[in-house]
């Protein structure tokens, strides 16, 4: 059974930095891409980043790049989202995706498997 767990999730100013993890165990994920999406409140959920779990590609959404990298850790099987330079808007929940067949693809409906999701408020 596949388990997405997140986790980093909470309050900083304007400015501040974040890491996101997401613990993925239940197979192995290595012909996989893994994502990150948000929902604001009120709003549809989008695409912020993924990777390529095999070859560490990566693909932002505009509003993101330059201030959020997504990695991965192949030992622990994790996940990550370094955001820098917070913004209010960047507020929502942040949800962990993973895609068995879709290199990189930025369609909710191509990911499998989600996790429960951790939230995140930028104050200004």
């Amino acid at each position: 059974q596949v388990q997405l767990v997140e986790s980093g999730g909470g309050l900083v100013q304007a400015g501040g930095s974040l890491r996101l993890s997401c613990a993925a165990s239940g197979r192995t994920f290595s012909s996989y891409t893994m994502a990150w999406f948000r929902q604001a409140p009120g709003k549809e959920r989008e695409f912020v980043a993924s990777i390529a779990w095999s070859s560490g590609n990566t693909y932002y959404t505009g509003s993101v790049r330059g201030r959020f990298t997504i990695s991965r850790d192949n030992a622990k099987n994790t996940v990550y989202l370094q955001m820098n330079i917070l913004k209010p808007e960047d507020t929502a929940v942040y949800y962990c995706a993973a895609s068995r067949g879709s290199i990189l693809t930025t369609r909710l409906s191509d990911y499998n498997y989600w996790g429960q999701g951790t939230h995140v408020t930028v104050s200004s």
